[in-house]
């Protein structure tokens, strides 16, 4: 037992460290505490707490916002100024609409952003009598367009800015309408999104609910906005005050961003049958027919190629009748699928097609697709008669198509009915040649045999093919070499076609002979990138085309890394390179062309049986003409054809 005298013999010598201790404690604890509670609450991510739109669908979970309608107080704006930033036009487009719906209401001004200077500007309009509308596009890896760049950047960084006064832009009356896909999950609508947060926390004043346009209904989701800015214009809109949302729902006012429990709760009173939509919106088969396109049904398009026309001249045919016989003036160029996974930067269609990752539209069956297209193309066919050059013996031939060019646009083998589609070209005598940018492995799995089935190997690593072709597919480097390995197991002919761009994909020697490796392919075309012109979201420049000798250059390095491989032909004029596998070299001679009528009887009898009694490329392969052969003094030119140069401008009187 310890003594009473122990006890306190100890507290007294003790003393003083227990007081000396239990202070420290007590002050480091206020001290934390303090602390904790001086640190700025962390702003929440606006990318998370705030629902995305698509159309009228709202996703995310509900917001404790406000919802605001009407009052009785009015104020008409005198005044509506529409900024528009843009990639391919779109904007501008759309722009401009609003403001021919707007002109009979009030004073319409619709400005360029990229001609503004952000802060002087939005100072200027920043009055009750003043709407400012802005339209922004969000552009790859959710970045703004390169014309709102800068205004995108000065925005950004006032609204994070803490020496920034947040009430500088009290007086500014603002909506946004942000243009995106709802493919780019994590980007989509993100230029948008923040623009409106920034506005927001430097005290502007939103005037109408953010909204988010989807492609696949932009048409539907601008106008339903462009309503709302016409009531705003008419029904002179003035200070609003909250509701609930069962509120707002009774009362028939659906807040495009914040209704997301009241929508949910209509949808479950309602059970709407969700609709399927067309493919093609008002607004694309403006820009695709202004482009030359024939459209067809709800989702397929046809266009005459320049080198169908130029052999209807005798002027020659296209690097496909060099390196495989094809005869270009009764070939048709088509695709039953607009709609492509990838944005690639050298486009020739400038992005104005749609894009998507899964098939979410009307289908239209196979054959209506097939006859409105060969229909199509006659008739396209048929406006050259009588035309001076044309020869009448070509044109004859040009109304019986024998080949099938399945590399119009988009992603043709994401069609549920592909494989429908190539067999009735098959029926019809018409060979195949389909195009895909390995995307969709299991699609090339379960293809039917074609004639001809090319790869797009635009780049050979994972952070080049993303940088060239900007998938929309998170796992698009492993579908890409899934891709690859489904090639080399399909029977029939198969290619690689590389698109070599200057800065861009021309150093990757090494990597793209893994790739070939990987997939086999029996072909492989190396073709210059085509400069599309500037602008309109593309952002290649003419120096990025390379010559046809840097392409041989380029072709011959690749060939020396893959023993098994040679250069075959080439096409000068496509500023194109063929290498072919060494099975096609027989006897010292190659044999790149096809048998045409070969193929379609090796065909049926693979329907007939079933799919039992298979084939190979070395089954319907031809010899290749001495004038295609790489290396001779033609170049790829048909000697029979004749070579025609376009005349340069003549200067002077």
């Amino acid at each position: 037992m310890i003594s009473i005298e122990e006890i306190e013999h100890f507290a007294y010598e003790y003393y003083p460290f227990v007081i000396y201790f239990s202070l420290t404690i007590i002050t480091t604890s206020l001290f934390l505490y303090f602390h904790e509670s001086s640190k700025p609450s962390k702003k929440k991510d606006i990318h998370n707490d705030r629902p995305k739109l698509i159309g009228s669908k709202v996703s995310g979970g509900p917001l404790k916002k406000k919802v605001y309608r009407k009052r009785d107080s009015k104020i008409k704006p005198s005044k509506i100024v529409i900024l528009y930033g843009t990639v391919t036009g779109n904007s501008k487009v759309y722009s401009l609409k609003l403001q021919n719906k707007l002109k009979s209401l009030t004073e319409v001004t619709v400005i360029d952003i990229s001609g503004i200077d952000p802060e002087e500007t939005l100072f200027e309009l920043a009055s009750v009598e003043n709407v400012v509308l802005l339209l922004l596009p969000t552009h790859s890896e959710g970045t703004p367009p390169p014309t709102a760049a800068w205004f995108y950047k000065w925005l950004g960084e006032s609204a994070s800015d803490f020496r920034y006064d947040k009430t500088s832009f009290k007086n500014l009356h603002y909506a946004v309408f942000g243009l995106g896909n709802s493919s780019y999950q994590e980007h989509y609508n993100v230029v948008g999104t923040q623009v409106d947060q920034w506005l927001q926390d430097l005290g502007a004043q939103r005037v109408l609910p953010l909204a988010l346009g989807d492609e696949d209904s932009l048409d539907e989701d601008f106008n339903k906005w462009a309503k709302l800015v016409a009531e705003l214009a008419t029904a002179e809109t003035s200070s609003a005050s909250p509701i609930d949302g069962e509120e707002a729902l009774a009362n028939g006012l659906m807040d495009l961003e914040e209704l997301g429990p009241a929508l949910r709760q209509m949808r479950q009173q309602t059970a709407i049958t969700p609709v399927v939509k067309e493919m093609i919106t008002p607004t694309l088969r403006q820009a695709l027919t202004k482009q030359g396109y024939k459209l067809l049904g709800s989702h397929s398009g046809v266009k005459m190629c320049r080198w169908t026309k130029a052999m209807l001249r005798g002027r020659g045919g296209c690097y496909k009748h060099t390196f495989y016989g094809i005869e270009s003036h009764r070939c048709m160029e088509t695709t039953p699928s607009l709609a492509c996974a990838n944005k690639c930067v050298f486009c020739w269609r400038h992005h104005t097609n749609p894009v998507g990752t899964e098939w979410r539209w009307k289908t239209d069956n196979a054959e209506d697709i097939l006859s409105d297209a060969l229909s199509a193309h006659y008739n396209m066919i048929k406006e050259f008669k009588g035309v001076p050059g044309v020869l009448p013996e070509r044109l004859a031939e040009g109304m019986q198509v024998r080949h099938c060019a399945l590399s119009l646009v988009g992603e043709p083998i994401m069609y549920p009915h592909i494989n429908t589609f190539v067999r009735l070209l098959h029926r019809q005598r018409i060979s195949s040649f389909l195009v895909t940018n390995a995307q969709f492995p299991a699609a090339i799995r379960d293809l039917s045999p074609v004639t001809q089935l090319y790869v797009s190997v635009d780049a050979s690593t994972k952070s080049s093919l993303k940088k060239i072709d900007r998938p929309l597919f998170s796992d698009f480097w492993e579908r890409f070499l899934d891709s690859l390995r489904a090639l080399s197991k399909k029977g029939q002919r198969t290619v690689y076609r590389l698109t070599l761009v200057k800065a861009w994909n021309v150093e990757e020697l090494e990597s793209y002979s893994q790739l070939v490796l990987l997939g086999k392919p029996d072909f492989i075309e190396i073709k210059g990138v085509t400069f599309c012109g500037g602008g309109d979201g593309n952002s290649l420049k003419m120096e990025n085309v390379p010559w046809h000798e840097e392409v041989i250059e380029f072709s011959k390095k690749i060939a020396a890394l893959l023993p098994d491989y040679a250069l075959a032909s080439e096409h000068e004029h496509s500023n194109c390179v063929l290498i072919a596998h060494k099975k096609f070299l027989v006897n010292g001679q190659w044999w790149t062309w096809i048998d045409y009528d070969r193929f379609l009887e090796l065909v049926d009898k693979f329907y007939e049986t079933e799919g039992r009694e298979t084939f190979s490329a070395e089954d319907y392969m031809m010899q290749t003409p001495s004038w295609a052969v790489f290396g001779s003094a033609e170049r790829g030119f048909d000697p029979v054809e004749t070579r025609w140069q376009r005349r340069p401008a003549t200067a002077g009187c």
